[in-house]
């Protein structure tokens, strides 16, 4: 049996930018965290198109997530907050569940900046309770373009701990918390949507908690 990945937060001294340009200095500290398809998948034939990566950090009060994608045919056709997105168009994911608590958070951004923030008590068992999630992000082309060639695009998260942790599990160092981040890869390229996630998944399923990675956050730098 393969070893859980942990997947580190790096921590920030100051706010993230939520602008979708990634140009904040945690970005450049933070780990790299390239994404993959499902092993199924691979064994089928599969091969990635498309890569993309993802870096987390996190302050006092949010934790955040940045992304770049290499996207072709960026495609993000929900109109409004709150949408299951993926059906609609490329989306990265966010899945937040603490450990040993059945509940967790599954959060969405697309490449036109809309956002869904759903809280499940149990597995597949969605709700639209929220949290405070914001979302930015950057289009390297055209959006919604079939005739163009696009290059990617980029988008910056950020998820209010307090928020987290209202269910009733603390979230910040030392609370054991799981994590995966997932992409829909929709376009004219790809019959269907090409799926990825950090962490790598047996099969393609992004409800798969047994398989979520653990979230650990760096210590806060101290000043000398």
């Amino acid at each position: 049996m393969d070893e859980t990945m942990i997947m580190m937060a790096r921590y920030s001294p100051s706010p993230v930018r939520v602008d979708g340009i990634l140009d904040d200095p945690v970005w450049e500290e933070a780990v790299p965290y390239p994404l993959s398809p499902a092993r199924d998948f691979l064994a089928r034939g599969g091969v990635l198109q498309e890569p993309g990566k993802v870096r987390l950090a996190w302050d006092n009060t949010h934790l955040y997530l940045g992304v770049r994608f290499t996207d072709s045919d960026v495609v993000a056709r929900g109109e409004r907050d709150q949408m299951h997105h993926y059906r609609l168009g490329d989306v990265v994911e966010l899945f937040l569940k603490p450990e040993g608590a059945p509940w967790y958070w599954e959060q969405y951004a697309t490449p036109a900046g809309r956002k869904s923030s759903f809280f499940l008590p149990e597995r597949r068992k969605l709700t639209d309770r929220g949290c405070g999630l914001r979302v930015a992000t950057r289009v390297n082309g055209t959006l919604n373009a079939p005739g163009s060639r696009d290059q990617g695009w980029t988008a910056e998260m950020a998820v209010p701990l307090a928020d987290l942790a209202a269910p009733g599990q603390p979230f910040g160092p030392g609370a054991r918390w799981r994590i995966l981040v997932a992409r829909y890869n929709h376009g004219r390229d790809f019959p269907q949507p090409e799926l990825s996630s950090a962490p790598q998944l047996s099969r393609t399923d992004f409800h798969l908690l047994e398989e979520y990675g653990i979230l650990e956050l760096s210590a806060p730098s101290v000043s000398p």
